[in-house]
């Protein structure tokens, strides 16, 4: 049985957090978050939570044992953008982009 954790909307690029997510991918869920814990990013602040929130998704909705369970599937997709504008030189103004991601990650038992 596999269980399902999401976050939506997070103001991280999904880019700097796929560097992440990479170190933790296959590992056992404890050896993934003590990885995470002790990675300086943002990114794996977000990864950290969303992996805690799987592992309890797990355990309270599929009766799972925790020390058995690792990370099947972790992915960082692309979400919006929040749109903003920078004046420049002769009135103009060009346009910047903030980044949004969803982190998506998928434990399951061994």
């Amino acid at each position: 049985m596999d269980a399902k954790a999401k976050a939506v909307g997070l103001r991280v690029p999904a880019t700097k957090v796929r560097r992440v997510i990479a170190l933790v991918r296959g590992k056992k869920a404890a050896d993934a978050l003590t990885i995470l814990k002790f990675t300086p990013n943002k990114g794996a602040r977000f990864a950290e939570k969303v992996l805690k929130s799987a592992v309890a998704n797990a355990e309270h909705n599929f009766g799972l044992d925790i020390d058995k369970l690792y990370v099947k599937e972790i992915t960082a997709d692309q979400g919006t953008y929040m749109k903003r504008f920078r004046p420049v030189a002769q009135g103009r103004a060009h346009t910047y982009r903030h980044h949004n991601c969803h982190i998506t990650v998928t434990v399951a038992e061994k």
